[in-house]
């Protein structure tokens, strides 16, 4: 069951990666599997350590918070798919074009794999492990980054915001499925 929850949130996780390496892709670079890479290869590693850090974090404050920590990780899987949601409706502009730089791949990295932060946090109070599951959520992202990218000329019009959109409700889905572990419902 925990490499079903896991999969469930690498998809989620990947949603803002996946979207931004369409618009990469769709873009004014050169469709190369050198950008591709370069983009999958930032995306997953944040996508990797971010969990982690939210991770030791959580473990650093679960003594403190243990008889609430389920809502706490609720709330945080909520507001994450919420926000997500909301950013799939909102229109965005078209990518201007862009130069493809290290700097700005790690800001796009780190922007888009701050849900993945919150999802470690939630896994420390759920004791999910953490290793198999942030090693997991990195392959994943690396693997779809990629992909993504390379396709992103050809899908830029089916796609927009439906990753996104997916990604939050899955997220709101796991939500309340922590909440019906917890027998909250009962």
């Amino acid at each position: 069951m925990q490499i079903l929850n896991t999969s469930l949130v690498a998809v989620a996780l990947v949603a803002d990666a996946l979207t931004v390496s369409l618009g990469l892709g769709a873009s004014a670079f050169k469709n190369t599997k050198k950008n591709a890479l370069m983009i999958a290869l930032y995306f997953g590693l944040f996508q990797f350590f971010m969990p982690l850090a939210g991770w030791f974090g959580g473990i650093y404050f679960k003594n403190l918070i243990s008889s609430f920590d389920h809502w706490i990780a609720f709330a945080l899987l909520v507001i994450i798919g919420g926000k997500m949601i909301i950013e799939s409706l909102e229109e965005k502009e078209e990518p201007k074009n862009f130069i493809l730089a290290h700097a700005a791949l790690f800001m796009l990295a780190l922007a888009t794999s701050i849900d993945a932060l919150g999802v470690g946090l939630s896994y420390a109070f759920l004791d999910v492990p953490i290793v198999s599951s942030a090693i997991y959520i990195g392959v994943v992202t690396f693997c779809l980054s990629f992909l993504a990218y390379i396709l992103g000329k050809s899908l830029k019009f089916l796609i927009k915001n439906k990753a996104e959109l997916l990604g939050g409700i899955i997220l709101l889905a796991i939500s309340i499925k922590i909440l019906f572990d917890h027998q909250v419902f009962n």
